[in-house]
């Protein structure tokens, strides 16, 4: 190398960026692989959100037309949503407890978020079934096919966040897995189901108060 190379190379070196290389390295793609599943459940969120604000407008509408009947209210969906805001209580509380380290508390949040879920979906069909032996028919009248419709997409929705609860807590109890291991998994559950808990309080509020 000439001498006008090597003082070009030396004009032209950002010493900043060597630093920046070396940090980089030490991650070993662990941030962007940490990012990319955040980044995959808010493009889920946000389309969710989308489809569930177009049923709504559309019920909206819907609702002003002369053959509009409104639908009982039973008890059991105030109980369906409790056994949701309390889940979705625990999941926080386990979220908290895997940050500390307390592998106990996070077994049990983890069984009994569980239980509440399918509990949850066990007391939605148990409606379903109430409105079904009133004559309550998804073609008797637009409010029950809307009825049906919302339930069964909410329902569709925390299914797919039990899926993904059964695999996180099936690698909490795996032997070779540490608690640090499945932090990220927690959290990103526990974000699912806080949505989860909003959506249905609003689709719940607008069939209630309509």
């Amino acid at each position: 190398m000439s001498k006008s190379d090597s003082i070009f190379k030396t004009l032209t070196e950002k010493p900043w960026e060597k630093g920046q290389v070396e940090i980089d390295n030490q991650h070993k793609g662990q941030t962007l692989y940490l990012s990319k599943y955040k980044l995959g459940l808010r493009t889920i969120m946000v389309v969710s959100t989308i489809i569930f604000s177009l049923f709504v407008v559309v019920y909206s509408d819907r609702m002003l037309v002369h053959d509009w009947r409104s639908m009982p209210e039973p008890w059991l969906l105030w109980l369906n949503t409790a056994i949701l805001v309390l889940s979705s209580l625990f999941f926080h509380f386990t979220k908290l407890a895997s940050e500390k380290n307390q592998n106990e508390k996070v077994k049990n949040g983890l069984y009994f978020i569980g239980f509440l879920g399918y509990s949850f979906l066990i007391g939605q069909l148990l409606v379903w079934y109430q409105f079904m032996n009133l004559g309550y028919y998804a073609t008797t009248n637009p409010a029950n096919a809307f009825f049906y419709l919302f339930t069964t997409l909410h329902g569709l929705h925390l299914i797919g966040g039990l899926y993904f609860w059964g695999r996180t807590t099936s690698r909490f109890l795996k032997a070779d897995s540490k608690i640090k291991d499945i932090q990220h998994s927690i959290e990103l559950c526990a974000i699912y189901w806080h949505f989860l808990l909003a959506v249905w309080v609003v689709l719940f509020g607008l069939m209630l108060f309509t």
